[in-house]
């Protein structure tokens, strides 16, 4: 089984070049993030008509993620027991940023994790809440059931070692590689995680728009697949996808693929 996860950044813009690569690259299971669209403005018909059915849970303009899946897509839940809320005009809104589903007996979930903006910004409290809300969760899951199948895939935005970005300088008094976002994600690894992609495809996944990025690869490694230890033993390989990223009106994400046995 092959499976994927992919910051698609917009998929009305850019429906009909992911499914062609999702047929070209023969994913079974596809992990969306930042969909930018409402539920019912997703481009739901180019999914099916290649064979794929999609849960999505979307957000107008912001956020947005979804899982496309040929091998079954059972028992959907969107978000998680404990998600906090970010005031949108005052308003606590329960952001677009977490769904997940069975597929092949396996819980694949999709993730955008929140950027965090800057580290003074209120969002960065909200993106740290969001990282601990989501590790209770899967922790109590797996205190239930320790043989759990999970992969939580997605834009973690989090980069998890100075590896992980082009240049460490860049980054200081930014987002991305504060302590406390890393060890938010670290709490992951220590509760029995595997960062699957990690022993294959250590490169970078997002390379900004501006500034030749992606020619010069100035990049980060913030798009990955944390495993519960089932599915990570069948984790055969893993690959980042930069021709994707090379094509016209491309993503600024690469695909990280998983084949599984």
């Amino acid at each position: 089984m092959r499976i994927a996860t992919w910051n698609v950044n917009s998929i009305r813009a850019r429906s009909e070049s992911v499914v062609e690569w999702m047929e070209q690259a023969d994913v079974d299971v596809l992990a969306m993030q930042e969909t930018k669209c409402h539920d019912d403005a997703f481009p739901l018909m180019s999914f099916l008509a290649s064979g794929y059915d999609v849960a999505h849970v979307g957000q107008g303009a912001y956020n947005g993620v979804a899982i496309a899946s040929r091998v079954g897509l059972d028992g959907v839940e969107v978000a998680f027991d404990g998600v906090p809320t970010y005031p949108v005009d005052d308003q606590p809104i329960r952001e677009a940023r977490a769904i997940s589903a069975v597929c092949a007996g396996i819980r694949v979930w999709s993730l955008y994790v929140p950027n965090g903006r800057t580290p003074e910004d209120p969002h960065y409290e909200y993106k740290l809440r969001w990282l601990d809300a989501l590790g209770d969760h899967i922790a109590l899951r797996l205190a239930h059931d320790p043989a759990a199948e999970m992969m939580l895939a997605g834009d973690w935005n989090v980069a998890q070692t100075d590896d992980d970005v082009w240049d460490r300088e860049y980054f200081d008094g930014r987002t991305h590689v504060t302590p406390p976002e890393r060890a938010a994600v670290q709490r992951f690894l220590d509760g029995g995680l595997v960062d699957s992609a990690l022993p294959y495809a250590p490169g970078y996944t997002f390379w900004d728009y501006t500034q030749l990025r992606f020619p010069r690869d100035e990049g980060m490694r913030i798009d990955y697949a944390f495993c519960s230890p089932a599915p990570d033993t069948r984790v055969m390989g893993a690959h980042i996808d930069r021709e994707a990223r090379k094509r016209k009106g491309a993503s600024d994400h690469a695909p990280v693929v998983f084949d599984l046995a």
